[in-house]
């Protein structure tokens, strides 16, 4: 036989109202009968009933959150910080992988909608996806993670992306590399476009006759495989014409460190590689990776508490902006240049 909030009224010796206010609107009930209906609820094993509260009020205490790709730790470790807020909070979350394909970005975004969900959080497959903004018309709490949210009326929570790689040819250029390939993504996408202008501000900061060369292979998709291939009919057609590679993230440099070893090249002592994330597998790689670290877990838990305060009081909350500093780890995977 189920429990009913009636059965913890009586239980608490309080009125239904307020096992209602306890268990909704806590803030306005005094310590001590908070504390008394908590002890009922607990006693009782009272469950509330989330579905009719939903219908009551036309919403779910549920949150989306829309990554490109679950493939990469990253966004795990994202999401991670997503779920503990949003639980905190008493909110749900669904997790929704885009593969980075714009249409799958537009159908999951629909379907978000249509089930009423609170908030979303999102990171962009592109930069300019009307979808998005059409959400904040539709009453739906926003926040961008990892990207900027430059004309959308919404939070986000991002890394510094052009000091990242302005750090990465810093590093490299202080070990004495003039000679370098750039092994990253489509520049549509935000973070490399920001990453990409921080490396040339580094080699614009250079005085003229000690700039590094700077050469380009982009790639389809972010990912280890993608890597491996195009780094590896690269070495195929080409001679050996740099001595560092600087990588769009961790799993391009795993990918890249694979093609090099098949070609007899060893990091570092032949080629220097530097990633960008600090993913897991970084620090227990076959190489250990120096890489940009971000602060991945903490971009999801902000960007979820940004969301649920707007979800919560959207009256009196103010759109912000929050951006992390990324942080250069030095490990086995660069080193000074051979004289």
């Amino acid at each position: 036989m189920s429990v009913s909030i009636k059965d913890v009224a009586l239980k608490a010796g309080v009125s239904i109202g307020t096992v209602s206010n306890a268990i909704n609107r806590p803030d306005i009930l005094s310590p001590t009968t908070l504390k008394k209906v908590q002890k009922a609820i607990d006693s009782l094993g009272f469950v509330p009933n989330a579905s009719a509260r939903t219908l009551r009020a036309g919403k779910t205490r549920v949150l989306g959150l829309v990554v490109p790709d679950l493939a990469n730790p990253f966004f795990i470790d994202v999401s991670k910080g997503v779920n503990e807020a949003a639980l905190k909070a008493g909110y749900a979350v669904i997790l929704c992988n885009t593969d980075e394909d714009l249409d799958k970005e537009v159908q999951y975004l629909g379907i978000l909608a249509s089930q009423k969900v609170q908030g979303i959080l999102i990171t962009p497959a592109r930069d300019s996806n009307k979808a998005i903004a059409n959400l904040v018309g539709e009453g739906i709490s926003l926040a961008l993670v990892d990207r900027e949210a430059n004309d959308i009326k919404a939070c986000s929570v991002a890394v510094d992306d052009a000091t990242g790689g302005l750090l990465s040819l810093d590093h490299l250029y202080e070990l004495g590399h003039r000679k370098i390939l750039l092994i990253t993504g489509d520049a549509n996408i935000p973070q490399v476009a920001l990453r990409d202008s921080g490396i040339k501000t580094a080699i614009a900061q250079k005085a003229k006759n000690a700039r590094p060369s700077l050469k380009e292979l982009r790639i389809s998709q972010m990912s280890t495989l993608a890597a491996y291939s195009s780094l590896n009919e690269y070495l195929k057609q080409s001679k050996v014409d740099f001595t560092a590679i600087i990588c769009g993230n961790d799993l391009i440099a795993l990918g890249a460190i694979r093609a090099l070893r098949e070609h007899n090249l060893e990091v570092p002592t032949d080629i220097s590689v530097i990633g960008y994330d600090d993913i897991d597998f970084a620090s227990s790689a076959i190489v250990p990776l120096t890489t940009i670290s971000q602060p991945k877990y903490k971009l999801g838990y902000a960007a979820a508490e940004l969301v649920i305060q707007d979800c919560e009081n959207p009256e009196a909350h103010v759109h912000q902006r929050i951006e992390f500093q990324p942080q250069l780890v030095i490990r086995n995977s660069t080193q000074r240049i051979k004289d």
